[in-house]
């Protein structure tokens, strides 16, 4: 390739790399001149420098904005304030953002008008079975692991928490009605959540409100979502085989918030069985049937809480 004449020399000319290295570097008052050995002036007098007088250079003359401005996770030994102006200028390039992880939302797929009115039924319902006149439960599954269920708890500052999750999980299948005027948690727990699960947990309720029962029979209103297991063909025989004292409020697609039991699982889990490991399927279900008689218990109303009978 041809070379241009009046550029040949510049590159050529050690004397004339020098001062171009030291207009880089800013000896002529635009940063701070860097301090150089005997050794460097003297190759500079001879008309260069040689490899650790370059490096010597290259390391001395350094810009502290160009510092300032360099990644802080390199390995170099930078002073605090630096490492906190760095982190300053970074937030500041994030305009206020920060690093979230995104969740799932419902917007879109559910239908609000369907879900108002769903949520007026239930408060009309709910006002009944406070006064008395029929028993209304809320109904759905949940499962519970062998390994701990992770909650919010108290910590010291700069300590990080952690809860030993030994093995494979395993996992205990919770199938529930919760009563909305006693607060009374029913649960039936097995290994699997399928129809025959949801008759089972039927079956326990034919014991407590049916006819069964011994007692004077009210009208059970059983909340229900549109599950694959409460709408099997097996579910409905058995919902329609006691229509005579159990009639079904079913709840519009992806509207959990209206299920009152989804509070309870959460409490469940969050205040009796948070941070614990289990050994073995056995264990886990004695500590949730255990669990389930304590929170009943917290739970129990005193009959002067009853606004009707204290009147």
């Amino acid at each position: 390739m041809d070379e241009r004449a009046d550029c040949a020399g510049l590159w050529r000319h050690t004397g004339q790399r020098t001062a171009l290295t030291e207009l880089v570097c800013g000896r002529r008052g635009r940063w701070p001149a860097c301090q150089r050995s005997p050794r460097q002036r003297a190759g500079e007098e001879h008309g260069g420098i040689d490899s650790a007088g370059d490096a010597a250079l290259a390391a001395g003359c350094r810009s502290g904005e160009l510092d300032l401005a360099a990644s802080p996770g390199r390995d170099r030994a930078a002073s605090r304030s630096n490492d906190l102006e760095v982190t300053a200028l970074q937030d500041a390039k994030k305009n206020g953002y920060r690093w979230r992880r995104p969740r799932h939302s419902l917007n879109g797929r559910q239908d609000p008008n369907a879900v108002d009115r769903g949520g007026l039924r239930l408060k009309l319902l709910k006002q009944q079975a406070e006064a008395g006149d029929i028993v209304l439960l809320s109904a759905d599954e949940s499962e519970a692991l062998t390994h701990p269920y992770l909650a919010h708890a108290w910590a010291k500052r700069g300590a990080d928490l952690r809860v030993p999750a030994p093995g494979q999980s395993s996992k205990l299948a919770l199938l529930g009605a919760l009563d909305h005027a006693t607060n009374k948690l029913i649960v039936h727990r097995g290994s699997t959540k399928r129809r025959t699960d949801f008759v089972a947990l039927l079956e326990i309720l034919d014991g407590l409100y049916g006819p069964a029962s011994g007692q004077a029979i009210k009208p059970v209103v059983l909340v229900l979502d549109n599950g694959p297991i409460h709408v099997s063909k097996m579910s409905m025989a058995a919902l329609a085989a006691r229509k005579a004292w159990l009639a079904v409020e079913w709840l519009p697609k992806y509207a959990p918030e209206l299920n009152d039991i989804e509070r309870s699982w959460r409490d469940l889990k969050r205040h009796h069985l948070a941070h614990r490991t289990f050994r073995s399927i056995q264990q886990l279900d004695d500590a949730v049937a255990r669990s389930v008689e304590r929170l009943n218990r917290e739970r129990a109303r005193h009959l002067c809480h009853d606004q009707r009978i204290a009147a």
